[in-house]
């Protein structure tokens, strides 16, 4: 019996075309706040890569690359990225997530720090989406034995 990711073409096929979704995601992500997209959808279209991959090889071939371990960090430091930028703006005197108070700290006009800001929050949100929904295929796909280690 030929399991689903012993498939030499569809690994092949999953190689080439990988690298041009996660590509789109980072296009999605880093556009977000000029046109449609962002930050959620572009986590979105990331970690579906990232469960083709487990789709085409298999489990324990993704744990390798992307750890439990690391899959948490990554949802840790895109919570905290958000948070920090936040925590930021009430510190120099404005509203959370009022990003044109930055202006104080970095050297541009308010204009620009808006626009790097809501860049930064739109990355952020999108590696937390993204490994979120990494982890809730993992725990899906191998019934809550990921969290364990049994995989």
């Amino acid at each position: 019996m030929i399991r689903l990711y012993d498939d030499l073409i569809i690994q092949t096929v999953c190689r080439i075309m990988i690298p041009f979704i996660q590509l789109f995601a980072l296009y999605v992500i880093t556009h977000g706040h000029y046109s449609p997209g962002g930050g959620f959808q572009g986590g979105c279209i990331l970690g579906a890569s990232f469960i083709l991959m487990v789709i085409a090889y298999d489990i324990k071939w993704m744990k390798k690359r992307f750890s439990e371990y690391t899959n948490i960090f990554m949802i840790a430091f895109g919570v905290f990225i958000y948070a920090f930028v936040g925590l930021i703006c009430i510190i120099l005197g404005a509203e959370y997530l009022n990003y044109g108070i930055l202006h104080k700290v970095l050297p541009a006009d308010p204009v620009k720090v808006r626009a790097l800001a809501t860049l930064g929050i739109e990355i952020s949100v999108g590696i937390t989406v993204m490994a979120v929904m990494v982890s809730i295929f993992l725990n899906l796909a191998t019934f809550g034995k990921h969290e364990r280690g049994e995989v």
